[in-house]
This record gives structure tokens, sequence and C-alpha cells, in this order.
């Protein structure tokens, strides 16, 4: 359904997403009508696929960032707090902002410093997003993501953005206890969504989803010559 779900508008494009099933949660569906995709891609930006912002790097299809924040929605509450590992354009931080209104904070990270220049810059389009930037409810960090975040854990919820090598103990060391970390992993050149529940008393389980096709969350590309 996701070639059908593309729209003339922001709007258009929720609305058939949520029409499409691609979209089941009202939350997820008011969070993103909230957050016009046209101030982080000026490539096709209300077409239900995913675009090129430079750096070897895309902004996600819609229905995939829909089915982040479904997944992760059990976690993003008022005044959760989350870690969106290769924030690149900003998109999904802003989204996942508006879901932990009032009190929440969202941290982007991104290795690449333009990158992160573009997330924060395409965040100030918008008067919701200046003023989450300016309250600190949105925060950009250029850094390794694969990492995480120390200085902000633990977080409720972590999104991976890029195909990751593997699981990555620092993200699920990072995660609170309950907390949930959204991952598509690539293994014999086949990449999964992975869903890693941390239980309240920090046992962790895994759950391979579906098949997705992710640029890699690697080191920094080197300058072209």
């Amino acid at each position: 359904m996701a070639w059908r779900s593309s729209g003339a508008t922001n709007a258009a494009l929720v609305e058939n997403m949520a029409r499409n099933g691609l979209i089941t949660s009202s939350r997820v569906k008011q969070a993103m009508l909230r957050v016009d995709r046209a101030h982080y891609t000026e490539q096709a930006p209300y077409q239900d696929s995913p675009q090129y912002i430079g750096h070897l790097a895309t902004i996600s299809a819609p229905h995939m960032h829909a089915s982040a924040c479904e997944s992760l929605l059990p976690h993003l509450q008022p005044g959760s707090k989350v870690l969106d590992v290769g924030c690149g354009s900003g998109y999904l931080t802003h989204v996942l902002a508006e879901l932990v209104k009032p009190d929440g904070k969202v941290v982007g990270i991104d290795h690449i410093q333009p990158l992160v220049d573009l997330s924060r810059g395409n965040t100030r389009k918008s008067t919701a997003g200046l003023d989450l930037l300016r309250s600190g409810a949105i925060r950009y960090i250029t850094a390794d993501g694969r990492l995480g975040w120390k200085e902000e854990a633990p977080y409720d919820a972590i999104h991976v953005g890029a195909a990751a090598a593997d699981f990555h103990q620092e993200l699920i060391d990072q995660l609170k206890a309950p907390g949930r970390l959204f991952i598509p992993v690539e293994e014999d050149q086949l990449q999964h969504i992975w869903v890693i529940d941390k239980d309240e008393r920090g046992v962790i389980t895994r759950s391979k989803e579906y098949g997705v096709r992710y640029v890699p969350l690697t080191d920094t590309p080197k300058p072209e010559h």
C-alpha cells in the first residue's frame, strides 16, 4: 500500500497512509500531521518513498517513520526521553518530540556535521520546531550514534535510522527498564527490523520483524576528490 499513499500535501500523505493501514494510531497520525515533511526534504516531500539528502544518507519513506513510531509508541509518553540515532534530516526527531510533549526530550545524533546542521536548520523552519529547540525538547548532537549518548541516558526509547552491523550493546545498555530499541540490522546481506525490549527487571528480549532496505550505519564518509 505504500506506493498508493503519496499525496499532494502533507495532510494528504498522512491521511492516505492512515486509509491504507500504514498508520493505525491516532497519536502517530496527529504527530505526523503536525510536522510538514517539506521542511525536511525539498525533493518530492509528500511521496511515500525515501529521498536522498546528501552525504550518502536518505530520509526514510514516511511509512517507515510511521512504523517506527507505532512500534515505539508504548514508550513515547509525555515526559519520555528518546534517542534518535542517525537523525539525518531531523524529520523523525521532530515527530518523536511531538509524541513526548509536554516535558519530553529527544536527542538527535549523527556523526556527519553537515547533517546535524541540516537537522537543526530544518527544525527551525516551523514555529513548533523552533520552540522545541529553544526549550531543549529537541537537542542535536554530532557524535558516533553507534555508541549512543551517555550524557542523556537512560532512554525510554531509542530509534536507529540506518542499518547496523550488529545490535550495539551500548545502545541496549542505555535503555531504561522498561525501554525499547527499534533498529535495522544487516545479516548475510539482508536487513531486518529488530525490536529489542528491556523489561522492568532489565531482562532483554529480541524480536525480528520485517525485511527493510536502509543505508548503512557507518563511519563518516571520506570527502570526495
